[in-house]
């Protein structure tokens, strides 16, 4: 699993069908099958995974989680096929993995100040990380990301009336914090 996951880690992986075939043996559908569903999947949602887990982790550390997260889908393609929504359940498992693997870090969002527009607030990645995680994962994903309301329900699983609560206190807590008047 070491080389599926160091392969999963670059977005521009390719998995052989007797890679697929010799690690993980015999499946309900055919190697070539299994592979082509997964190659789909992670291309329709590698992203939203991806830009979550760093919402609520931080750059390297949802990067990490990702990966981990895609590892795990694969190991568990068969049960995640029949999933309703799979991506919101990798997204929880890459939680869960930071969570238990990570040391105890303090959420980052670099400030690379040489590729910022000069609109962004300097103060902002600290703010950010102040928030909670619920907070930071929607204000971050709907503000940074433009993503609905909706989409963001559906993938923490959580109604569109609690991510817009979530969304106005993170953002009343941003504008208390940085100072800013609404």
């Amino acid at each position: 699993m070491a080389v599926l996951r160091s392969a999963l880690s670059n977005p521009l992986y390719v998995v052989n069908v007797e890679e697929a075939h010799s690690i993980e043996g015999e499946t309900s559908l055919s190697a070539e099958d299994t592979v082509e569903w997964f190659a789909e999947f992670v291309s329709e949602n590698e992203r939203a995974i991806r830009q979550s887990l760093t919402g609520a982790l931080g750059v390297d550390p949802g990067r990490e989680a990702t990966a981990e997260a895609l590892a795990y889908g694969w190991e568990h393609r068969d049960r995640l096929e029949g999933m309703g929504n799979p991506a919101g359940y990798l997204y929880r498992v890459g939680l869960n993995w930071a969570k238990k693997s990570l040391s105890r870090r303090t959420v980052v969002f670099p400030a690379d100040t040489a590729k910022e527009p000069e609109w962004v607030e300097p103060r902002l990645p600290e703010a950010l990380a102040g928030l909670s995680e619920r907070q930071r994962v929607v204000v971050y994903l709907v503000h940074g990301h433009d993503w609905s309301l909706s989409e963001v329900a559906e993938l923490l699983e959580i109604s569109k009336g609690t991510v817009q609560k979530h969304m106005e206190r993170g953002m009343t807590r941003l504008r208390r914090e940085l100072k800013v008047d609404s």
